[in-house]
């Protein structure tokens, strides 16, 4: 990313500071040691308590990316008191447990580890009661890494669905709509498996709006979604004809009244099972801009809530580096402004990249003439679609190195080929795994013109 201008270089250095810093404020461990605590035998949570000598066992469950970090928290608070327990996390996410189990499985599509690991923690439910205490750890990813297929869908029709819904340019809230209705597990059915034990469940956020029913697929959160909710996402994006006929059945059964629909508000299974927010992405980007303050910009957060189609989000950025260059507004360079949130691709191409790669190539082509303009986009969980970089980094000598390279970026964007565009200017972004996950960052730096 050393391109030969100091103040580029100085301000590349600084954006991946900031990042960091915007990470550091949704550790897993911290966030979990922030809203727990064990006193005089009560675990105090988030103002709830809970007095451990009312109950027999203590069992910790869970799935997602930060999984096997919230779970070292809550070995490290609870210890001996626990008495079993299993987490799912991404493949290369794990950590050394003591007393939880480990099941390392396939994200973004399920494999059988997931299937096996959604089975052995509906296992480690069998024998609770009312003197259960389940502490569910829930993060993004749990979707694909949690995965039973409902009765009557297989592995496959479930990996061929999620890898349809992935590229059609659906938004999380859809995808995961879909994905309650073909679960045994996910959509509330979890909670049901834990019924009448008294459930806590601690979630890190990583859906735009911190909807609970949608972060992981809700496992123990009463669905606000239908069958019939199912039917209209798959005629908006014309799927019928592409998802296995298993799955369409199934979503005709469920209109139908043949299948029951997933657990709904007032059901009982609920009444024992509390929920709470450890970690978002507003928290990461408050203490990113904290960071550019100290580094001497100017800084603005846009919002934590950026969703839509990456190109069209990444032009609209573009353009506001542009209005701050030009006009000083919404405010003046040096300049930080900050997004979060999660937009989409619609796949046209066969290349490899993520929405944070193909964010980075849509700005640089919207500062190519803008001195002393970087930005940068990455996920939080160190992970950008199926590849090993968490985003990229542009900036305003971006495409003109890739010209010189004989690399046109629109044939790049046109094929869904960021990976190697930027791979080849040295310009990925990697962090490896984070272990935690709040969606996205995107930061844009501006120094005044010379």
């Amino acid at each position: 990313m050393e391109h030969g201008n100091s103040i580029l270089q100085q301000m590349q250095e600084h954006a991946g500071r900031i990042f960091y810093e915007g990470i550091s404020a949704v550790d897993p461990k911290i966030c979990i040691h922030r809203c727990c605590r064990l006193e005089n035998n009560r675990l105090k949570v988030n103002g709830l308590e809970y007095d451990l000598k009312r109950y027999n066992q203590i069992l910790i469950v869970g799935a997602g990316k930060a999984s096997a970090s919230m779970a070292g928290a809550m070995e490290e608070i609870l210890q001996e008191k626990i008495t079993t327990g299993i987490v799912i996390v991404k493949y290369d996410h794990g950590t050394d447990l003591k007393k939880i189990r480990l099941v390392e499985a396939g994200h973004p599509i399920p494999d059988e580890n997931s299937m096996a690991g959604a089975k052995q923690l509906l296992h480690t439910l069998k024998d609770r009661d009312e003197k259960t205490l389940v502490i569910c750890l829930i993060s993004g990813g749990g979707s694909a890494l949690m995965s039973l297929p409902a009765r009557g869908l297989s592995l496959k029709d479930k990996q061929k669905t999620s890898e349809i819904l992935l590229g059609c340019g659906a938004t999380i809230h859809e995808i995961n709509t879909l994905r309650k209705h073909l679960s045994g597990i996910k959509g509330g059915l979890l909670a049901r498996a834990a019924h009448p034990a008294h459930m806590i469940c601690l979630v890190l956020s990583d859906v735009v709006g911190d909807d609970l029913d949608i972060i992981a697929s809700g496992p123990a959160v009463a669905d606000s979604g239908t069958f019939v909710c199912c039917r209209k996402i798959i005629q908006k994006y014309t799927l019928a004809e592409q998802l296995p006929a298993a799955v369409m059945e199934q979503i005709e059964l469920g209109i139908s009244g043949r299948i029951p629909e997933t657990p709904k508000k007032c059901d009982p299974v609920f009444y024992n099972v509390s929920h709470t927010i450890i970690g978002k992405n507003m928290d990461a980007l408050e203490k990113a801009g904290q960071m550019a303050r100290h580094l001497g910009y100017n800084c603005l957060i846009l919002s934590s809530m950026i969703e839509g189609e990456t190109r069209d989000v990444a032009a609209v950025h573009a353009a506001i580096a542009r209005e701050v260059i030009h006009t000083g507004h919404p405010l003046q360079p040096p300049a930080c402004i900050l997004s979060g949130g999660e937009t989409t691709v619609t796949l046209r191409g066969n290349g490899k990249g993520g929405r944070n790669q193909e964010f980075a190539l849509m700005s640089a082509l919207g500062i190519k003439d803008l001195a002393h303009t970087v930005i940068l986009s990455a996920g939080t969980d160190g992970t950008d679609g199926p590849t090993d970089a968490a985003g990229a980094i542009a900036d305003h000598t971006t495409v003109q190195r890739a010209t010189q390279l004989q690399m046109d970026p629109q044939r790049f964007l046109q094929e869904n080929n960021s990976y190697l565009f930027f791979d080849r200017l040295s310009d990925l972004f990697k962090t490896g795994p984070t272990h935690t996950n709040v969606m996205d960052l995107r930061i844009i730096l501006t120094q005044p013109p010379a």
